[in-house]
């Protein structure tokens, strides 16, 4: 079991880059400081850090535990957060529901009032995490742990790879965002037309199915259209499509991700399954949750 003042020591030291300033900031000695990275790295049996007279950089294998060990800390903390929270409260736990920029709760919120109707009982908790492949990884396959439901878009192949089981909500309609002051963006609507000649961005293949038909079928049916492919949904994808004037395949509920881009219609049949994950096993509250969004919105298990 890692202890979680070593964490913190490490996280402190990498992002500060300096053992001084980061035991400065822990109101600690820089010795003190420097016990618990050693600690941590001998526990480990790994070289985390390059010192140098100019100060510390991340081996490696220190920049691999740093996303984890961030995303240990921050769990750890909404874990004992929710404890104390049941320990002040009566009746059953909320229901932990993840969010991030591109997991956003806002259509889940908007369907509370119907969702309390339905059971007054339930109560539902906000956790944020940040949107990485490791921590969307992670997130899939312990739903159940630290946050029961995730909301996006989602995929037969997701049972099989991260054991989780979905509740298919609407199918959403595939848009396109771009930038603000890009020439397309005084159109209402967008055509096939329109996108040939256009750099658009998709996710690479074997990231989603539905997208990679999607993405056969573009090509077909319009081959001047440029795909580009790009590995994760975050905000970086969103940057790169304000910044370098492409075109981002998204849907309507990411439209207030990035405050620079426009989300268009396009006139074309293309849709994607937008439902909740969950834990195959899902606890009693969860199930209730679960019971409740399906009879709102008549959804549909995959």
């Amino acid at each position: 079991m890692l202890d979680n003042k070593q964490l913190n020591s490490f996280l402190q030291a990498a992002e500060l880059g300096s053992f001084s300033k980061a035991a400065q900031k822990a109101f600690v000695s820089v010795t003190a400081l420097i016990q618990q990275i050693n600690l941590l790295e001998a526990r480990l049996k790994v070289k985390l850090f390059i010192r140098s007279h100019r100060g510390l950089t991340l081996t490696p294998s220190g920049k691999i535990f740093y996303k984890d060990a961030k995303y240990m800390l921050d769990y750890w903390r909404e874990s004992v957060s929710r404890a104390r929270l049941a320990a002040a409260s009566e009746g059953p736990a909320p229901v932990r529901i993840g969010t991030s920029i591109i997991t956003p709760s806002r259509f889940l919120l908007d369907l509370w009032p119907h969702i309390q109707k339905e059971n007054p009982a339930l109560k539902i908790q906000l956790v944020s995490f940040e949107n990485t492949p490791e921590n969307a990884r992670g997130i899939l396959s312990r739903l159940g742990e630290n946050i029961d439901v995730v909301a996006g878009l989602i995929d037969e192949g997701f049972s099989s790879a991260y054991g989780c089981k979905m509740l298919e909500l609407f199918q959403a309609p595939v848009c396109c965002a771009l930038s603000r002051h890009h020439p397309l963006a005084s159109k209402k609507i967008l055509t096939m037309k329109d996108l040939a000649g256009q750099k658009l961005l998709l996710l690479k293949r074997n990231g989603f199915r539905r997208i990679d038909a999607l993405r056969a079928d573009i090509s077909r049916k319009c081959p001047q259209i440029e795909i580009v492919s790009f590995p994760f949904y975050d905000i970086t994808v969103f940057n790169q499509c304000e910044t370098q004037g492409t075109l981002l395949m998204t849907i309507e509920n990411w439209d207030n991700v990035h405050p620079l881009l426009k989300t268009l219609p396009v006139k074309w049949d293309y849709t994607l399954p937008f439902g909740l994950m969950f834990s195959p096993k899902p606890s009693p509250q969860v199930r209730d949750f679960l019971k409740a969004v399906q009879k709102i919105k008549n959804a549909k298990p995959l």
